[in-house]
C-alpha cells in the first residue's frame, strides 16, 4: 500500500506527545493493521499516513494518555483511526474453526460488552482496565489488537459512540467497528 508519508505530520505528533516520544522514521513501511483497512477505504493510495508504533510493555492507562495528547490533531483534520479488534484470541478461534464450533464464549461475549459499556459511558479508566480482567486476558493473550481502541478512545474525549458493524468471526474474533463523533 503505497500511501505517501506526512513528515510534518509525524514531527507534529512527536511534539505533541512531548520528552519520551520515539523519533519518527521514514524508513519503516506500513503495518498490515494499517495497510490492510486504508487499502478498502483510500484504494488508491492517495491520502497521507503517519503510523505509531504501539509500545506493548506500556501499561494501558498510557496508551489513553497518547490518544489524549493526539486529540488536538482531530480539530487539524486529521483522521485518528485504530485497527485490531474487540476481541481477539487466533487460539481460540483457530481451534473453533477445526472442530466446526462457532459459538461465541461467555468471556468473549462479556469482553465485548463490557467494552461497548465503557465506550458509551466514556470511562476510559474501566477501559484501560478491561485487560487485566479474566476475560480480558482470555480475549487478548497479547494486547497489541485492542491498545489501538484506546488511542482512539482518549483522543475522541466525550464524543458520542456508535457501533456501525457487531459480531464475531470464528467464535472469538469481534468484528466489532467503533465510530467517535459524527452525526
Amino acid at each position: 500500500y503505497p500511501a505517501p508519508g506526512d513528515p510534518a505530520l509525524a514531527d507534529r505528533v512527536v511534539n505533541l506527545l512531548g520528552s519520551g516520544a520515539a523519533s519518527t522514521s521514514l524508513e519503516w513501511g506500513l503495518d498490515h493493521g494499517t495497510w490492510s483497512v486504508l487499502h478498502h477505504v483510500w484504494p488508491k493510495a492517495d491520502v497521507p499516513v503517519a503510523q505509531l508504533s504501539i509500545d506493548g510493555r506500556a501499561p494501558a492507562s498510557r496508551h489513553l494518555e497518547i490518544g489524549r495528547a493526539l486529540a488536538p490533531l482531530r480539530e487539524e483534520g486529521v483522521l485518528i483511526l485504530g485497527s485490531g479488534n474487540i476481541v481477539h484470541n487466533l487460539g481460540d478461534a483457530f481451534g473453533r474453526m477445526r472442530s466446526g464450533d462457532m459459538t461465541t464464549p461467555s468471556w468473549a461475549a462479556e469482553f465485548d460488552s463490557a467494552v461497548v459499556e465503557g465506550l458509551q459511558s466514556h470511562d476510559t479508566s474501566a477501559l484501560a482496565r478491561l485487560l487485566e480482567s479474566p476475560a480480558g486476558r482470555k480475549a487478548h493473550p497479547t494486547p497489541e489488537h485492542y491498545l489501538p481502541l484506546l488511542y482512539a478512545a482518549g483522543a475522541a474525549g466525550r464524543d458520542p459512540v456508535s457501533f456501525p458493524i457487531t459480531g464475531f468471526d470464528l467464535g472469538s474474533l469481534s468484528m466489532r467497528a467503533v465510530i467517535f463523533g459524527g452525526d
